[in-house]
């Protein structure tokens, strides 16, 4: 199973992540949005960051962890390449995102993202799987 895919859009860009459950749904979601964002080819795993979110439901908590991890992105500027999900229910988020610094000797980026929107998003499971879909704006 991939892990995501760009979907057209007409102005911002969007993404498609799966998971064969939520965990792996959201880790992958964030994993795209990075990936967008810089060449992780070259990021190292040096520091960690606990999050804890909660929200009244999945697609608020799905928006909620993309969004905290952009807040990250943009204050502390760490960009993240893998994501653990420990706990996850409709409701609340348990994860640790690992990266590094940004060091442009090192890393490329590639396209700013500002925010992902609620703009036609979607959490839902198809199958045996997940999917979501969210407008990230450029």
């Amino acid at each position: 199973m991939k892990r995501y895919e760009i979907i057209d859009h007409t102005a911002d860009i969007g993404i498609r992540a799966y998971g064969k459950d939520l965990k792996s749904l959201f880790a992958n979601a964030a994993y795209g949005m990075f990936d967008i964002m810089a060449d992780l080819k070259n990021v190292r795993l040096r520091e960690g960051l606990k999050i804890k979110l909660e929200a009244p439901n999945i697609e608020e908590l799905f928006l909620s962890w993309l969004s905290e991890l952009l807040y990250h992105y943009n204050s502390k500027k760490i960009i993240f390449k893998e994501f653990m999900v420990d706990k996850l229910t409709e409701n609340a988020i348990n994860a640790t995102a690992k990266g590094e610094r940004l060091d442009l000797k090192r890393h490329t980026l590639k396209t700013e993202i500002k925010a992902a929107t609620y703009h036609e998003l979607k959490v839902e499971k198809i199958k045996d799987s997940w999917q979501a879909e969210v407008i990230l704006d450029v």
